[in-house]
């Protein structure tokens, strides 16, 4: 299977890296083009028998299943350019959450799947949120899957959760690891401790607390449990936690809605106007 991949900036270059570290796909059966061709020259750099093409419309060409991976703005024009290529027996994946897989499947007769991925997918690692098409194929269902499965966790989910769901699982890493910052730089402020070992010690932690959730050994509620003994130090610091977070994370995903709902408006002007 050819693979094309239109755009690598952050995330583009993310799914072409897990591709193939995680053994989804070889170098070889990847073509990518991006509007600032030293970005994928970068990648070539790395993996040298991954295929660069001219523009959208030879990437399109060229495969069996497409990856878009530009803003959500810029997604009605570069269809317009590659429709031409998309036909019935092809698979098109758009990235963004802002763009449903209908307003796609308006422009184009391929099967259309949404994978929202997460930072977390460079490492092998996390969930990508999933949404098919109404008219996608079993065939590419099924296919979309196995890749997917390669590099994450990937789950299905409706659009109406598709904005908390990308929250949680796309966002979220910017999120935690802002926090862990934070916590960082309060320890080297507050006592003795340089900034290069609490940040080894807090990295280990984080890691560390992964691995109990992931293999099962606590829920979040039951770990919380076991480490903040009645009395104890941990207590302290969980009661501060409980009385200045206040409705933070409330807040957070107002902010978040909010400006989704501006995204969404300006996409539905861009694809009105195609």
């Amino acid at each position: 299977m050819n693979i094309g991949i239109i755009g690598t900036g952050n995330m583009g270059r993310i799914i072409v890296e897990a591709l193939i570290d995680g053994k989804a796909a070889f170098p070889s059966s990847i073509m990518i083009t991006n509007r600032t061709k030293s970005k994928a020259m970068l990648l070539k750099d790395k993996y040298k028998d991954l295929l660069i093409g001219a523009n959208p419309e030879e990437v399109a060409a060229q495969s069996d299943l497409m990856f878009i991976c530009v803003k959500p703005i810029d997604i009605p024009n570069i269809l317009n350019q590659i429709n031409p290529h998309l036909t019935d027996d092809k698979c098109l994946i758009s990235i963004t959450s802002p763009v449903s897989t209908s307003q796609i499947e308006n422009k184009v007769s391929c099967s259309t799947v949404r994978v929202i991925p997460s930072i977390t997918n460079r490492a092998l690692a996390g969930v990508s949120l999933v949404t098919y098409g109404e008219h996608c194929s079993e065939h590419w269902k099924t296919k979309v899957e196995k890749l997917i499965s390669k590099i994450s966790v990937p789950v299905c989910i409706d659009e109406g959760v598709t904005r908390v769901a990308s929250d949680i699982v796309s966002c979220g890493p910017a999120f935690f690891s802002y926090l862990l910052q934070k916590f960082i730089e309060a320890a080297v402020k507050e006592t003795e401790i340089d900034t290069e070992t609490a940040t080894i010690f807090a990295s280990e932690m984080i890691v560390g607390l992964g691995e109990l959730i992931k293999q099962g050994h606590y829920t979040l509620p039951s770990l919380q449990e076991k480490v903040c003994v009645k009395g104890g130090i941990t207590g302290e610091g969980i009661k501060v936690l409980d009385n200045e977070l206040g409705l933070v994370f409330e807040h957070i995903f107002q902010a978040t809605h909010a400006k989704f709902k501006e995204e969404l408006e300006k996409v539905e002007v861009q694809f009105s106007k195609q």
